[in-house]
């Protein structure tokens, strides 16, 4: 551990020393998990208790089994992940929340890794700017899992009547959770036709890709923004409008202890890619590219 001048290490200086965000410490503080005292206001932390508390708890490295994630993948959700999690055996838990709620989650630590797909207009890019913006400074590494094509689903022989997006204004649309990636992309599409939120009806909210396609097969709604696999699957039309990327945040460390070395090496198999090749607009050729990698 690098010496200091002084007898107490400020928040940010742990932070820095055990390449944390600078609430995580405040977190530990709070628990008790690690020693330190109060002045004027300000958290501070004896150095030498400090050194003596990461001797007690530094398993192999700086961080502390305390600080582990625990081995659950966040973010949006995915067929062919989950089904590629329940294949591999890899034994990591989900919780699938959308896009939003997994950055957020992950950046509190509650998983080893997240899925997203949120696009970015500026730099008609996805995913690197949201990442970017919050993890640069961090040990995590974004991975590409695949590409997927992505249209307005509808009642099959309906396709005709919805050539593109200006042609939601009225109808009865299956939205998806705030914090969904295809949420925020539906209503940049919207906006892009010179459309607004209020221009359509929306149904109930849907928080997989599988719900929203059925309240269309059930005809809860006209429509719904999601997978050419998930509309050939239901059997519904499809009217087809971009391609999207569905990338991995993982926490370096994290990548390679074995649950996560476990599914990389699934997909890099014969019956990952057969799947893949079985699901309509999915491209899976990219698979472990590597789109950012954080400090």
């Amino acid at each position: 551990m690098p010496q200091h001048d002084t007898e107490y290490l400020t928040t940010r200086e742990l932070a820095e020393l055990l390449r944390i965000k600078e609430r995580k410490v405040y977190d530990l503080a709070a628990s008790g998990q690690i020693p330190c005292s109060r002045a004027m206001g300000k958290l501070l932390f004896p150095r030498q208790e400090i050194e003596s508390w990461l001797a007690r708890e530094s398993s192999g490295g700086v961080q502390s089994r305390a600080m582990r994630r625990p081995g659950v993948l966040l973010g949006s959700y995915e067929p062919l992940l989950e089904w590629a999690l329940r294949e591999s055996g890899c034994g990591l838990a989900t919780l699938l929340d959308g896009s939003l709620d997994g950055l957020e989650r992950f950046a509190h630590d509650e998983g080893v890794a997240t899925g997203l797909h949120i696009y970015d207009p500026v730099g008609n890019e996805w995913n690197v700017a949201s990442v970017t913006e919050r993890f640069a400074q961090a040990p995590v590494v974004l991975v590409e899992f695949a590409w997927r094509e992505r249209g307005l689903i509808v009642l099959r022989g309906a396709e005709a009547e919805f050539a593109d997006v200006a042609a939601l204004k009225g109808r009865r649309m299956v939205p998806r959770q705030v914090g969904a990636g295809s949420q925020v992309l539906l209503l940049h599409l919207l906006g892009q036709a010179g459309l607004g939120a209020q221009d359509v009806q929306w149904a109930d909210v849907a928080r997989t890709e599988s719900d929203a396609a059925l309240a269309v097969l059930e005809g809860k709604a006209d429509a719904t923004l999601g997978l050419r696999a998930m509309a050939d699957q239901l059997r519904l039309g499809f009217v087809p409008l971009l391609r999207e990327r569905y990338d991995l945040l993982v926490d370096r460390r994290a990548w390679f202890d074995p649950p996560m070395q476990r599914l990389v090496d699934f997909c890099r198999g014969a019956a990952f890619q057969a799947k893949a090749a079985a699901l309509a607009g999915y491209d899976v050729d990219g698979f472990g590219k590597v789109h950012f990698n954080g400090a």
